[in-house]
């Protein structure tokens, strides 16, 4: 058997490790790594591989990254960006279309090469800039949000430019060209309908079901078949595939596996990434960088100059901040990596000389490089610009969707975990919960509590709830295997945070310490009452406020302990709690809470939520339209009572 073909792949591999290790030790940006390794395996370097030999994964890997922004958004996310999205998106590409197409016209080029060379400059790198702004947690600050606005229209800018650029090569007139555009944007909106109708339907359907599997294989294994296969749909249509893989991700932003999907897709978006970013290196011209160095180098700086002015010129136009108008500016300076598709076809076309076409490869390039440099260094550039002494990096902050500083982390949501949330919630102290249980966390996120789905052995998980701001963390499952990998990972990423761990008895109590348990709790009613006076007490809560708590409970038979979100599979005959909320049409609305016929089905009204806050009712509070009543009782005698509700008794 040949094994030759191997070759060229370990070298790849061993010049990339080299490069990551280097730049890692140097701290520079991981990208110029994967750049100066695809420029050794190119035609210029060592001639490992050619550059459609690793096209196919390089794309996948831009794929993964638009299905991983899509995951950021929603809908009603999408809609509120509208206007910087088709206002300051369009505005961006129309501006810099034009002036670069005035330039190149004026500079002796022809019409239609000079339009390709706009649409070429008009474009910035999605890979690279979000990368780094997500590396750098700026993908919610001002500047990030706008570049990403700008970015999202430059990718739907990409079709009608994929479909002009042949037309340019023919013999077609303005009627073919406008039914061509009009042809495009048709196969956009059924790809969108398409998407937006069936995947909204059946997406959450197929994740709650691979969710119950409980097989991190099979989740992880749905994960990358949806980015697959919808990015497929769309280019069956002869659309992008990063636009099929951004319409699934957006549409399960929403939903309660977002955090687990992220974390799932990261590692293979990293790689495969990085494989894009050596795609990139391999149309390095060496020959060219030397015989053109000087009028490379005014192309390049012509070019980052004038569309971060265009950028900051417009954005400030809008009504954005000065300082983050220019950073957006500074962030999206460069030529993207769609500009090297759109060079290609022009060239295939015949619509640009080859000559031409590497100058614009070795700008774009040349630009990329020079981009994690600007990305990171983006608001003390603006800042040297613009001449102003106020320090924005440290008047700004992250905002995490969950939880804000000195919370409390909850691995686990089940009677334990949710016994120490109700107590929590009494201390008015902030927490977040992570669960595995589908069922469980949509009951609870419909009530209203910070829950999210995911597997809390995963790093990025804890990240993600921000396990290293936190001030406890608290492991209320017991499984025993599960528990030990789960403390290597928190001592990992927060060796210095407080962590309780509960436990069935004390077989494990001593090798459960060593492993790095501050405190081990044993399980049962008391035990939960237990665990719950240690997080007060460590959370700063009085002693005999603690067990003035601890003892009512006790007198009243332990009420607060009976009555629970129940998971996937409930025990029959058990009382759990259940979350309905109230339609517009629902028989409750207008009823007064005494009307409510409750009783007939052996059913508590527990609480009610409205507008996301806990409502003090009695018997004459009249309903309205959204609020979320939690109903007490068997899972039989609740779904009748929430029938009742809803249609009427």
């Amino acid at each position: 058997m040949d094994h030759g073909g191997l070759t060229p792949i370990l070298l790849l591999a061993l010049a990339a490790i080299a490069g990551l290790v280097i730049t890692r030790r140097l701290k520079l940006p991981v990208i110029l790594a994967w750049l100066v390794t695809g420029g050794l395996a190119g035609s210029q370097g060592f001639n490992w591989l050619e550059s459609g030999q690793i096209a196919l994964v390089a794309e996948i890997g831009v794929v993964f990254l638009m299905f991983s922004l899509g995951l950021e958004f929603s809908l009603p996310r999408l809609w509120a960006m509208r206007a910087r999205v088709f206002g300051l998106g369009s505005a961006q590409v129309a501006v810099t279309l034009i002036c670069t197409f005035l330039l190149a016209w004026g500079a002796g080029l022809e019409p239609r090469t000079a339009f390709v060379c706009g649409g070429v400059i008009a474009l910035s790198s999605t890979a690279i800039v979000l990368k780094q702004l997500d590396e750098r947690g700026w993908i919610n600050r001002r500047h990030g949000e706008l570049s990403v606005s700008i970015l999202l229209f430059q990718d739907l800018a990409v079709i009608p430019l994929l479909i002009i650029i042949p037309l340019l090569g023919s013999d077609s007139g303005g009627v073919a060209l406008a039914m061509e555009l009009s042809w495009a944007l048709l196969k956009g909106a059924v790809a969108f309908v398409l998407l937006l109708g069936l995947g909204g339907y059946l997406l959450p359907k197929i994740f709650d079901e691979v969710a119950r599997s409980r097989s991190d294989e099979l989740f992880l294994l749905t994960t990358l078949a949806v980015a697959l296969a919808t990015g497929f749909v769309t280019l069956s249509l002869g659309l992008s595939m990063t636009l099929g893989a951004f319409l699934a991700g957006m549409l399960l932003g929403e939903s309660q596996y977002r955090q687990q999907l992220e974390a799932d897709i990261r590692p293979f978006r990293d790689l495969l990434m990085g494989l894009f970013f050596v795609s990139v290196g391999m149309l390095v011209d060496l020959s060219l960088l030397w015989a053109q160095l000087p009028l490379l180098l005014g192309l390049l700086t012509l070019v980052m100059l004038t569309k971060a002015m265009i950028i900051w010129i417009l954005a400030g136009m809008t009504g954005e901040k000065t300082k983050d108008a220019l950073a957006t500016g500074i962030c999206l300076a460069q030529v993207g990596e769609f500009s090297f598709v759109l060079i290609a076809l022009a060239v295939k076309w015949q619509v640009m000389e080859r000559d031409l076409a590497n100058l614009l490869v070795m700008t774009g390039v040349l630009s990329m490089a020079l981009t994690p440099f600007m990305v990171d260094n983006c608001l003390v550039l603006a800042k040297r610009i613009l001449g102003r002494r106020e320090q924005w990096l440290g008047g700004e902050t992250d905002a995490p969707e969950l939880v804000t500083q000195d919370h409390v982390v909850l691995l686990g949501y089940g009677r334990v975990g949710q016994t120490i949330a109700r107590f929590l919630k009494r201390e008015k102290m902030p927490f977040v919960a992570v669960d595995l249980d589908p069922i469980r966390v949509r009951e609870s996120r419909a009530a209203g509590e910070p829950v999210v789905f995911g597997d809390g052995r995963r790093q990025e998980i804890l990240r993600e709830v921000g396990l290293h701001r936190a001030r406890l963390v608290v492991v209320t499952f017991d499984n025993r295997r599960d528990i030990f990998n789960l403390l290597d990972c928190i001592k990992l990423i927060a060796p210095h945070i407080r962590t309780l761990v509960r436990t069935r008895d004390d077989a494990t109590l001593e090798a459960l310490e060593l492993a790095g348990a501050d405190q081990v709790i044993p399980e049962s009613l008391e035990g939960s009452l237990m665990l719950v006076s240690q997080v007060l007490y460590q959370l700063g809560v009085p002693l005999p406020r603690i067990l003035l708590r601890i003892e009512r409970e006790r007198r009243d038979r332990y009420r607060m302990l009976h009555g629970f979100f129940g998971g996937t599979d409930p025990v029959q005959g058990r009382e759990l709690l259940h979350a309905v909320t109230l339609s517009d049409n629902a028989w409750a609305v207008g009823h007064f809470v005494v009307e409510l016929p409750l009783n007939h089905w052996r059913v508590q009204l527990d609480g009610i939520k409205r507008d996301g806050a806990a409502l003090e009712f009695v018997p004459t509070t009249r309903l309205r339209r959204g609020d979320v009543l939690l109903l007490l009782g068997t899972p039989h005698q609740v779904e009748l009572a929430e029938r009742a509700l809803l249609e009427g008794p």
